[in-house]
């Protein structure tokens, strides 16, 4: 479950993407431009500390892209150069803004959401001390079994940034899709699909194996 505030972010997400993206090596569409999103979807983090949305992003009338997020309350040591940027939220105050593929509480999240078949968390909204449903944006399914053991994940031991993210743990090897839908999307392993509006079909967005 994830309990989502109404608030406000200054600036926004999409303003720091609008900024982060074109540097990356998997971008494809103009520089300096807007991105619109195309919708997001959450994993939960047990201890309630980190939060972490994936939103799927457009720039003008370029592919959607696939970008993990996980907003901190301080700083993650030695993720400097994953540091999409800080805002301010109206609610929790100063966050930190990463590339979820760096932060291990993503990665541990991931991995028991694909190897699991758990898939997304459900989004709520507390109202007057009342909890609403947030209607999904992106329906995502995975292909794991409910009772599949997943081994601790550890730290993330190496991220490999290209057209498809590598990412290495101790216990557990993930792959992000990038530009799904894009093909060239498969790889080996226990995978994540999703599907959105303007994207009738479902398409892989993650893969999970372990080591």
């Amino acid at each position: 479950m994830a309990l989502l505030h109404k608030a406000t972010l200054r600036p926004t997400k999409l303003d720091l993407l609008a900024a982060w993206l074109p540097d990356r090596p998997w971008f494809a569409g103009p520089a300096g431009g807007e991105v619109a999103s195309r919708g997001a979807y959450r994993f939960d983090d047990p201890a309630g500390e980190v939060g972490i949305e994936t939103i799927l992003v457009r720039a003008a009338d370029g592919p959607v892209h696939h970008v993990p997020l996980t907003y901190r309350s301080a700083p993650l040591d030695g993720a400097d150069g994953w540091l999409v940027g800080t805002t301010e939220h109206s609610v929790l105050g100063r966050r930190w803004v990463y590339d979820g593929c760096v932060d291990p509480v993503y990665a541990a999240a991931l991995a028991h959401a694909i190897l699991t078949g758990s898939g997304q968390a459900e989004e709520f909204f507390e109202v007057d001390g009342r909890r609403e449903v947030r209607e999904p944006t992106v329906t995502v399914v995975a292909d794991g079994a409910a009772d599949a053991p997943v081994p601790a994940v550890g730290a993330v031991r190496r991220v490999v940034d290209e057209d498809r993210t590598l990412i290495y743990t101790d216990t557990v090897e993930l792959v992000v899709v990038r530009r799904p839908g894009a093909g060239a999307e498969g790889a080996a392993g226990v995978t994540l699909s999703g599907r959105w509006d303007g994207q009738s079909t479902t398409v892989p967005l993650a893969y999970a194996r372990t080591r």
